[in-house]
């Protein structure tokens, strides 16, 4: 049964062994957000937490579900040799979900090194407790097929009982100021500012019919994300989810929403 779901924004500039002092401070609210996220998770006593990351194995007309017994993972890309994490990975059920989706393309792939869109959020979610995880990808395929791949995923948690979590990785706007990783666009703030009103009015129908230019000019990597995760929570019904923003900053010029989605059943 689905007993925690969030979206966490996953910049490694906010692990502190690779963030400089100045640079911590400015995602201040970030971190605060995500250490209250910690407490909501440590107390569910999640069994199994599944991520979808954006920066996993990807294929563009597969959805890709990587199960493996065991995954490690570090930031030795961003200049920290030292973190080294390491998680079992929960094989029974990432099977189930696999062999559960008969008319939407999935893949399986067996690749043990995780990914920073995967490590960000378990570095603060997972620093006591520590749940079998399985990893999963979206694809390029359209907005109503993520989200029926949600509400597929939904029925699989329901049926299961274990505690499970889900976590939507994902930035907002990669292009919210001129001096952005991905240059800047005035459609960045307004997706940002428009995504995060439709979630607060929990309505999915708006955030699955957003204008796709502006999708696009916003050069974000979180949107399909979200949509698998509405897609699973719309199958408890969304009377029975309460939207929680915990933080919402952008001091690089990328959007990190930390969101918390309180589960009423």
């Amino acid at each position: 049964m689905l007993k925690f779901a969030c979206i966490s924004p996953h910049p490694p500039i906010i692990i502190p062994t690779i963030g400089e002092i100045q640079d911590l401070k400015k995602v201040k609210n970030t971190i605060k957000a995500l250490e209250d996220l910690k407490n909501i998770f440590e107390k569910k006593e999640i069994d199994s937490l599944l991520i979808i990351s954006p920066h996993a194995p990807f294929d563009p007309y597969f959805f890709t579900l990587n199960i493996k017994d065991k995954f490690i993972g570090g930031f030795s890309n961003f200049g920290d040799l030292k973190t080294k994490m390491s998680f079992e990975g929960d094989i029974d059920l990432a099977k189930k979900i696999l062999l559960s989706f008969k008319n939407i393309p999935i893949r399986e792939i067996n690749y043990p090194l995780l990914d920073h869109g995967t490590l960000v959020p378990l570095y603060y979610l997972c620093q006591n407790k520590k749940p079998k995880i399985i990893i999963l990808n979206y694809c390029l395929l359209n907005n109503q097929i993520h989200f029926e791949f949600g509400k597929t995923l939904g029925k699989i948690i329901q049926n299961s009982e274990k505690k499970i979590g889900i976590i939507a990785s994902g930035d907002l706007s990669h292009r919210l100021t001129p001096d952005a990783p991905a240059g800047f666009s005035i459609k960045g703030k307004e997706f940002d500012q428009k995504l995060i009103k439709l979630l607060e009015k929990k309505d999915i129908n708006g955030i699955l019919n957003m204008d796709q230019d502006l999708v696009e000019k916003a050069g974000e990597c979180g949107y399909r994300s979200i949509i698998i995760l509405l897609g699973t929570l719309s199958k408890i019904g969304m009377d029975n989810v309460n939207f929680e923003k915990l933080s919402y900053e952008g001091p690089f010029g990328v959007g990190y929403l930390v969101a918390n989605f309180k589960l009423l059943i």
